[in-house]
């Protein structure tokens, strides 16, 4: 991307299993931490399915031939397929499944009026809606289902870009104090049962548990 995103990211890296066509993605500053971003997608990904790598297609970016990613092949038993030049189509499920996350955060991005630094806000929380929703790919079962084989609820999801109230703790407060912080919601956490916020006056990202949801309200709609 050409904005610098709110979390300091250009970048964003998608890895989509083949069998439950779910989505990790992961955001960068720069291309040259694209192996440890594997890593941990790595890790995860064996760990949430109980199966190995086998294979790994990229579109031959020099950031999947490094050296260390060669050696790393080798050591884990994994195969590189590359495309041929010129030839997403080789690659079909990464390119539309990154083309249908571009269209929907832009469809996220408009939809609230939220300036384009969201965009990895946004793009972020694509994927989880994606891998909670059925596909055809999988005769209408859920991709996070089909990974884990676990029931998934999704009593938790709001509509992206609308006003929240996070309650501020009465430790972090005074007596006359605000009870709450009006911010934007701007996605789910990954490590912890939180959502995620921003507060466009403090400029600060706010993880918070307890919240109130103006699920048809703009930022914009309330006068700041």
């Amino acid at each position: 991307m050409k904005i610098e995103s709110i979390g300091g990211s250009f970048y964003f890296l998608t890895f989509i299993d083949d069998f439950s066509r779910k989505i990790w993605i992961y955001f960068l500053r720069h291309k040259s931490k694209t192996f440890a971003k594997f890593n941990e997608f790595k890790e995860e990904a064996e760990k949430l399915s109980g199966k190995y790598i086998k294979f790994l297609r990229s579109d031959g970016g020099g950031e999947y031939n490094a050296n260390e990613f060669a050696n790393f092949y080798k050591s884990q038993g994994i195969i590189m397929q590359s495309t041929s030049r010129y030839t997403p189509q080789q690659n079909g499920v990464a390119e539309r499944k990154n083309q249908t996350i571009m269209n929907m955060a832009r469809s996220l991005l408009k939809e609230k009026c939220l300036s384009n630094i969201f965009w990895a806000e946004a793009v972020a929380c694509s994927p989880c809606l994606l891998n909670r929703s059925s596909t055809t790919s999988l005769n209408m079962k859920v991709p996070r289902e089909a990974c884990s084989a676990t029931k998934l609820n999704v009593s938790h999801l709001r509509t992206f870009g609308c006003i929240a109230y996070a309650h501020i703790p009465f430790e972090l407060r005074k007596k006359l104090d605000d009870k709450s912080e009006k911010c934007i919601f701007t996605g789910y956490s990954e490590t912890s049962k939180a959502y995620r916020l921003y507060n466009p006056i403090s400029k600060k990202l706010i993880l918070s548990r307890d919240v109130k949801f103006l699920e048809n309200q703009l930022w914009n709609e309330s006068g700041n």
